[in-house]
């Protein structure tokens, strides 16, 4: 194992300048600027390696030679544990060493490299968020790049393996890189002349096109798509795995794109292109994303969300409240304060669902959400005055949506008339919300009668009667929806989704219970007697 502890450095600052400024002054008219640059960046290898503890340069030889090996076992205790304890010990506030410095200890491999600058970028966006630059976006990207064509193009499949999880992180954080970067190109506001000039002369990167050209490249090369349907048939993926999908890192790289790609075309407003992409995962049972719980909140998440947006609110109200059962059940055994955060957000989600689509739910998750969200639910049935309460939680719980192309940035204008995505999605949102706005009222008079003259419903909302047929033929349109039952996550058979029906004859308003209603009323009837010999029986003096 690495070597735990290390003594204080001396600081060799300034012999290191001393002896920079005699080399340079001796022979700088005998070296072109090539040269000098080379000797620059080994004198800086040098006091770098100097300036890094005894156990961070241990700890990375440690890291290398278990990447050469191909130890996952150890390799997973060292990316979920070593280097997150290093990190807070030593680079709390600071990056970890550029990889140009950490080179000699690891023979320059420049695989090993690759995937430490991976950390290192990623380490920056999370924790040094206010000293992220344009260049540590650009250069991210470009190691990006530099990763996925090793993996894609190498004239065969690499021997590289690594653990589940950081396979699953990879994708993350490559598609959050990608969000931030478009949202980071569409503010132009308070943006210096030079990064505009940066952005316009740099449009590939994090370009919408090669963002979604490496995730579906790693599902054509690993053959993912046709394991995962010989699997759904009872084969044996093995089958159709091929010479890239028989390796562990290709086919789990190839599901996570999967997922990838689920959460890109959620983000772009394509929900139904995002649902395709899960035709042959199945969900609520034991599938690959349970691995990584990371990748199994994410995926119930954006499932959850893609339903929401396509107003089949029963099934995205089935989605939020599984995943949140499982983080319930969980919690204690979660690393990752963000899983918490997402999980507060379908919260909110779930709020808005039934809002607009009232449903029994789990007890436990019934009890939270009322304690949290109790306030919310009771306001967003108070018609056009609940408007703004689900406004201010879509926009606190919905992706941060992005757009697939940049800001025009030759138009001057483009600074103010860009609008922010979410924003836009959400004005979309809240165009259905007031479609049915009237809803929660017209359930609450209805329940009260069994019939109803519609001048005398009219009368107590203050509309004219045209006005309150449109409003009663929207709630029988609302009330029923496509509803999963089997199959891919877009079929679905339509059924009413309502504890309340009614007809309108001449006037009159005929109201029902519902199938679901009567069947509960008629095991009531059926069991009655049993229920009062059960009270007869009682002894109600103690």
């Amino acid at each position: 194992m690495y070597q735990e502890g290390f003594e204080e450095e001396i600081d060799l600052s300034p012999d290191i300048d001393l002896l920079t400024n005699n080399v340079y002054t001796g022979i700088e008219e005998e070296l072109d600027d090539e040269s000098l640059q080379q000797m620059q960046l080994l004198l800086q290898q040098q006091y770098a390696q100097q300036e890094i503890p005894e156990v961070v340069k241990n700890f990375i030889i440690y890291f290398h030679r278990n990447i050469l090996e191909n130890n996952v076992y150890e390799l997973h205790g060292i990316y979920e544990n070593s280097f997150n304890r290093l990190t807070e010990k030593f680079y709390a506030k600071t990056p970890w060493p550029e990889a140009d410095f950490i080179a000699p200890l690891v023979n320059d491999d420049q695989v090993f490299l690759t995937l430490y600058r991976e950390l290192y970028f990623r380490h920056i966006y999370s924790k040094l968020t206010q000293t992220l630059t344009i260049e540590h976006r650009f250069h991210s990207y470009e190691n990006y790049c530099d990763l996925f064509n090793y993996i894609l193009n190498s004239g065969g499949p690499v021997s590289l393996e690594l653990p589940n999880q950081w396979l699953w992180d990879i994708i993350d954080e490559f598609i959050y890189q990608f969000q931030s970067f478009c949202n980071y190109r569409n503010r132009l506001k308070n943006k210096t002349k030079e990064e505009i000039t940066l952005l316009r002369e740099n449009v590939q990167v994090w370009s919408c096109y090669s963002v979604l050209n490496v995730l579906y490249s790693l599902i054509t090369k690993s053959r993912i798509t046709e394991q995962l349907l010989v699997s759904k048939h009872g084969g044996d993926m093995i089958e159709a795995a091929g010479e890239y999908g028989s390796r562990p890192l290709y086919k789990m790289l190839g599901y996570f794109s999967i997922i990838g790609l689920l959460r890109v075309h959620c983000l772009l407003g394509d929900y139904t292109l995002a649902l395709k992409m899960m035709d042959n995962i199945e969900l609520n049972k034991k599938a690959l994303f349970a691995r990584v719980t990371a990748c199994h909140v994410t995926t119930y998440y954006y499932v959850g969300f893609a339903y929401m947006m396509m107003r089949r609110y029963a099934d995205a109200i089935k989605a939020f409240s599984h995943i949140l059962v499982f983080i319930a059940r969980t919690k204690m055994y979660h690393t990752r304060s963000y899983q918490f955060d997402q999980g507060d957000q379908m919260y909110a989600l779930l709020t808005i669902c039934i809002a607009l689509c009232p449903t029994r739910l789990d007890e436990n998750i019934h009890t939270h959400l009322k304690e949290k969200y109790g306030e919310h639910l009771i306001k967003m049935q108070r018609g056009e005055e609940g408007i703004q309460t689900f406004e201010d939680l879509f926009l606190y719980a919905c992706p941060k949506f992005i757009s697939p192309i940049g800001p025009n940035f030759e138009d001057p204008n483009a600074l103010v008339q860009s609008i922010e995505p979410h924003h836009h999605h959400a004005k979309i949102f809240l165009a259905e919300v007031r479609h049915q706005i009237l809803i929660p009222t017209l359930r609450s008079y209805l329940k009260l009668y069994t019939t109803m003259g519609i001048d005398k419903l009219a009368a107590f909302l203050d509309i004219d009667s045209s006005e309150l047929r449109t409003q009663l033929l929207i709630v029988k349109q609302k009330s029923r929806q496509q509803k999963w039952i089997k199959g891919t996550l877009l079929e679905g058979e339509y059924v009413t989704t309502s504890d309340l029906d009614f007809c309108l004859k001449q006037d009159m308003i005929h109201i029902a219970e519902s199938k679901v209603g009567r069947r509960y009323g008629d095991w009531f009837l059926r069991n009655i007697n049993k229920f009062q010999d059960i009270i007869a029986g009682m002894d109600f003096r103690n």
